[in-house]
């Protein structure tokens, strides 16, 4: 039995209707938003398991998720932001995604792991700060990456490219100054996408 196959087997006796998906070697178990907290606490505490590090946390929005602007809707999902962790257990050396979907896409909030793993403040944080994701119970969640004063979160699909500010420093006030954006849109998606037969001559 492999290793991959004894977390397998782990996972499903802590949990019986554990939803397990196996891809390019590594374990990802969605986790019901409900028990977020609770799941999270027994994969770390359980001597089977014994998931004592969070080496990753970030933010998806799969509004447009498989699909380009211009072509048919994106397939349908729970919800439309997730939160995903990656996990190690140094002492039996396995890996570990784990995923919840955070209800409400306009206002998401899930409770917050830093008192289950504290190395994952900053990247709540992060992204709180990119996706507007807020994690309940966070002690600092301000942000980490964007000016303080910047409006919006730029991961979001729905965020435009160019942004909605930009800023330069002007010589005459002697300061850095805030102004709408001077960058005319256009189209960014490569012809080769974009044109059905696009490079074959007729």
């Amino acid at each position: 039995m492999t290793r991959l196959d004894t977390l397998k087997t782990n996972l499903l006796a802590q949990w019986s209707d554990a939803a397990l998906t196996e891809a390019l070697g590594e374990l990802t178990l969605e986790v019901p938003f409900e028990q977020w907290i609770d799941v999270c606490l027994a994969l770390r505490d359980s001597d089977t398991l014994g998931f004592d590090t969070c080496i990753d946390l970030c933010g998806v929005d799969y509004s447009t998720w498989g699909q380009p602007a211009f072509m048919a809707p994106p397939p349908a999902f729970p919800e439309r932001f997730a939160v995903v962790i990656h996990l190690l257990s140094v002492r039996h050396n396995w890996r570990l995604r784990a995923r919840v979907w955070v209800p409400n896409g306009e206002f998401p909030v899930l409770p917050s792991l830093v008192d289950v793993w504290p190395t994952v403040n900053w990247f709540e944080r992060e992204a709180f700060d990119l996706y507007g994701i807020v994690f309940e119970g966070h002690p600092d969640l301000r942000r980490i990456l964007t000016d303080y004063g910047f409006i919006g979160h730029p991961f979001r699909k729905d965020f435009p490219v160019s942004g909605n500010v930009e800023m330069r420093y002007d010589t005459e006030q002697k300061r850095v100054v805030y102004q709408p954006v001077t960058i005319e849109p256009r189209e960014i998606t490569p012809r080769v996408v974009r044109e059905e037969g696009y490079g074959i001559e007729r």
